[in-house]
């Protein structure tokens, strides 16, 4: 009875999840000597009519749960049986919009996901979406081959850490090439102002720009300083006296500290004149 309530068990690991409407549970195994497998849920990426982006409909591959230890190399060869693959993209959660292809920084724009991710799998032919959705109904698919092993552990730490090590002179050609561009754009920027500069409008209006002024003369000290002077005078100006309490009561003590100063005075004064006992009429 043991032995067969153990079988049935194994069995019902083996059963594929029920996937969520609309798509479909592939199974996977990172070797041969896993016994569960791991289940991706995948469908056809949908996405507007003409829409320019970099997942073109009816040839991208959505697929959600995906493995940490799976990496694009190993999606490429997972699904090249299915189609050539055009790309692969990786993310950790699901794109809100479509974005446009840009050109992307081996040194600046490199982010590494950690945990499940998503995938966007595009093919050359519509083909190849159904024949990887075809693929569910095979035995699971393996990761990690004899032939393309997946790096693991201290290897894995190793290589990762080899990658990290930036090559001076490919940082140095990609910062040249920014530059380059930046330059560029900007030289492009300043010649369309200046052919604009002066020209009306469809409505007549001409643009003033910085540019057609006078340069100012610079300021002498004497004038940085009158000018600091008058903001110091306007921050004066502006603050509030005796409008907390805590004020009133400190204009009070400073006023009865000034008498009290004063007072003394007075008597050291008066004691001087008694003490020389000069008679002084004028």
């Amino acid at each position: 009875a043991a032995s067969c309530c153990a079988k049935m068990a194994a069995a019902a690991k083996r059963v594929a999840p029920v996937a969520p409407p609309g798509y479909t549970a592939l199974a996977v195994k990172f070797g041969e000597r896993q016994r569960s497998p791991h289940y991706l849920l995948v469908k056809e990426h949908q996405v507007r009519e003409g829409a320019g982006t970099t997942h073109p409909a009816h040839r991208t591959l959505f697929a959600l749960n995906v493995p940490p230890y799976c990496s694009r190399d190993s999606l490429i060869r997972l699904f090249s049986r299915c189609g050539q693959v055009q790309s692969v993209h990786l993310c950790d959660k699901p794109e809100l919009g479509e974005k446009k292809e840009k050109t992307t920084s081996k040194f600046f724009t490199h982010k590494t996901v950690a945990g499940f991710q998503v995938a966007y799998v595009v093919f050359r032919k519509p083909s190849g979406v159904q024949a990887a959705k075809a693929l569910s109904q095979e035995g699971p698919l393996l990761i990690s081959t004899e032939s393309h092993p997946v790096k693991t552990g201290i290897s894995k730490w190793i290589a990762n850490y080899a990658a990290s090590v930036v090559d001076p002179e490919e940082l140095k050609a990609e910062v040249d090439d920014y530059m380059q561009a930046y330059d560029k754009r900007i030289a492009e920027e300043e010649a369309k102002a200046a052919e604009e500069e002066g020209v009306p409008d469809a409505e007549g209006w001409v643009k003033v720009t910085r540019k057609g002024r006078k340069p100012g003369l610079p300021r002498t000290e004497a004038a940085n300083l009158r000018v600091l002077e008058k903001e110091k005078q306007k921050r004066a100006r502006k603050e509030l006296l005796n409008f907390y309490a805590w004020q009133h009561r400190e204009t009070k003590r400073e006023h009865i500290a000034q008498l009290r100063k004063k007072f003394e005075e007075d008597k050291q004064r008066i004691a001087l004149m008694r003490a020389q006992r000069k008679f002084r009429p004028y």
